[in-house]
This record gives C-alpha cells, structure tokens and sequence, in this order.
C-alpha cells in the first residue's frame, strides 16, 4: 500500500499579506504529479486545510479542485478537519463524497468508521480523527467524562481499537489533528494548549503501523511510524529553514512501514537579513536574496529615514523590517518608567530617542516647545 501524507494546507493564507496563492496552486499540482508518478493508493490530509473557519471563495475552489484531481489520479483521500477549519462546514456533504472515494473525517461521531482500502495484499482500515476540542465534544456520547486533549484522544483511540478488534484487520492507520509530545512547535500554529493541556503522548498510538499528524508546520519523527508532515509552505520567518514537503510510505503487509520524503516545490525562499541599511542595499553578498521573501533587522546606530522604500529598490519582497542598534545598551525600564517625572517637552524628546535610536536635536527640541505653546494656546492658557 501507497499512502502520501500531507497536511496544514491552510488555504486562503497569506504571509505578512503577500498573496500565497500562487505558490498553494502549485503544490497542490505538485500532489497530483506525485500520485500519478508513485501509484499512491491513498492520500492522507491530516487537518488545517483552510487557514479559517470561513475561507474565501477561491480558496474553496482550490480545495475542490484539488480533491477532484488527487482522485482522478488514482487516489482514494481521506481528509479530516484542523483546529482551523469549520468542521461541520468541511463535512458538507460528506456521505455523497464517500461514495466517490473522498473520504471527510471531520464529527466525533464517525472516528470508529475506518476507510476501508484494499490492496493485494488485503485491506487496510483508516481512521480519521479530527480536531476534538474539549469542550465542543463533551455532549457526545462517552466524551462527556475526557479531561482535555489527552483524555479526549483517549477516548477516541479506545474506541477505534475495539472496532479494528472486531473487524480483524492488521494493518491499521489513523490520522489525527493533534499536538504530541515532543513535538516541536513554529510561530505560525495557533496554540491548542493551555498550560500544557493540550499535549498527547505518543504511546497512545502504539498500536497503529502509521500515525499521520497534523497541526505542527515542521517536518519531524515523532516515534517508529509517527509523523508530523508538516505545512508545505512556511507560514512564518520562523519556518526560514524548513525543508517542506510530504510523507510517501510503503506500507507492507507485515512488519514496519517505510517512509520517504517527497520535497515540495519551493515557490519563495524565507530569508531573514541583519545589517546595516548601507551594507543591505550594497553588498553583493546579498545578491542570492533579492528574489526571495526577506524580513530585514536594521542595525544602525540611528534609524535610517526611508529605510522600507529603499529596500524595495534592491528586495521587492521586503516583507518585514525591525530594528536592533549595535552597540545601545537596552535600557530594562518599561517606558513609564523612563519618562515617569518629565514635564510634556521631556517625554516627547524621549520618545523621539526611542523611536530613533538618537536623542532629539536642539532644532527638533525647540520645535516640540512651539508645538506645545501652540496646543497650550488653543486650550485658552497664557500664551
């Protein structure tokens, strides 16, 4: 058995608002050349595929296309809903999907209902489990007693093993939308935890020869045959040096899967720049970046007026620019601290210094003092 894993789509994203679509459009082609080139038997989407629980239109069109060529392929798919995703909007639908070989795993009620998929070499059953939120589950059947995350992918797992018991099956898959221990985490998830809560061990799937999870945006291994696909684009800075892609696996009749990476095509490279302003703008050392999508630190000792417009000129797809001055020692006061006894004149020079990286000049000083003359006329006071 073939099976592609993939997840986190989070169609309709975009990062730092530069439009993404592009590069989603061509992953999910990519997909579809996979299967047909690799005879996948089965895709496996582990949850996130919109970014919101209401996505824009065209990202429900791509989502539609998407799953309409991944089966014309040759591809059965088994897709379940992320933390981001509106479950029941996603599962619109989904008896007739059945039918045609899409499978939605997105309601509690259906995750001791398995994907049957057949091979030479016999069936293997797949069970999806979508993104349970607590509190969202209790009034079903069972779930009312599960304590977090932990005690609702419990309850979900428990019921799964005793429906594979009864049909007998060996090989066995699930698919599942969560956060599991030791798992590494990027700035572009959206937290599932509280204090911690929301983290499940690993030894909850031991009884599965492949666990597809979803939610974490990295690639990673997280135990024999359980993985984290990761998202196939980088959402954040923090994603800079991920390599994306998707699990192919070779699941056997008997004995350990095999797992492979399949590299996603990288539309826009993530790169995060630090220097100054002159030696950014100059220095051919940063050639191989002007294509790429670039978050910039400035570190010159003052703030460089007009510093976004000229690394257009040389980066057109600056997305982010900050500023660290080497060589300013951090002042650790919070900034009512740092003003607290000055007179108006005195916390307007302080802002501009702290804006600037520089103290005010006496000219900007003396035009500060007939601003404030000019306000403190207004208001009726002695002028």
């Amino acid at each position: 058995m073939r099976i592609l894993h993939t997840s986190d789509w989070h169609l309709g994203r975009s990062l730092h608002r530069a439009d993404l679509r592009p590069a989603q459009e061509g992953f999910l082609d990519h997909l579809v050349d996979v299967v047909r080139s690799e005879k996948v038997d089965v895709v496996l989407v582990a949850g996130d595929v919109y970014d919101r629980a209401v996505p824009p239109v065209d990202a429900v069109t791509m989502c539609e296309e998407a799953l309409h060529r991944l089966h014309a392929a040759g591809a059965r798919v088994v897709l379940i809903s992320g933390n981001h995703d509106s479950a029941r909007r996603l599962g619109f639908g989904s008896k007739l999907l059945d039918l045609a070989g899409v499978h939605l795993r997105t309601s509690a009620a259906d995750i001791a209902s398995p994907v049957l998929v057949e091979d030479r070499d016999g069936p293997v059953a797949v069970y999806g489990i979508p993104y349970l939120e607590p509190a969202a589950v209790r009034s079903c059947d069972g779930f009312g007693g599960a304590a977090g995350h932990a005690g609702v992918l419990a309850e979900a797992v428990a019921r799964i093993r005793s429906d594979w018991q009864a049909r007998g099956i060996g090989r066995r898959v699930v698919v599942s939308h969560s956060w599991v221990t030791g798992g590494a985490v990027c700035e572009s998830e959206r937290d599932i935890s509280l204090g911690g809560a929301g983290l499940v061990p690993s030894a909850l799937f031991g009884d599965f020869g492949y666990v597809a999870l979803g939610h974490l945006h990295g690639r990673q291994v997280i135990g024999d045959g359980i993985r984290y696909s990761g998202s196939p684009l980088p959402y954040s800075f923090s994603e800079a040096g991920h390599v994306k892609g998707s699990w192919l696996v070779e699941m056997p009749a008997s004995g350990p899967v095999r797992a492979e990476l399949v590299p996603a095509p990288v539309h826009r490279r993530l790169r995060v720049l630090t220097g100054t302003l002159a030696s950014l703008l100059t220095s051919p050392a940063y050639a191989g970046y002007e294509h790429d999508f670039v978050s910039v630190v400035l570190t010159d000792p003052a703030r460089p007026e007009g510093a976004m417009d000229a690394l257009r000129a040389r980066f057109p797809h600056v997305l982010v620019l900050s500023y660290q001055p080497d060589g300013v020692a951090e002042d650790g006061r919070d900034y009512r601290a740092r003003v607290a006894g000055r007179d108006d004149l005195g916390i307007a020079a302080e802002f501009v210094r702290h804006v600037r990286g520089t103290p005010a000049t006496i000219a900007e000083e003396k035009l500060l003092a007939e601003a404030f003359g000019a306000v403190a006329c207004a208001d009726g006071d002695d002028c």
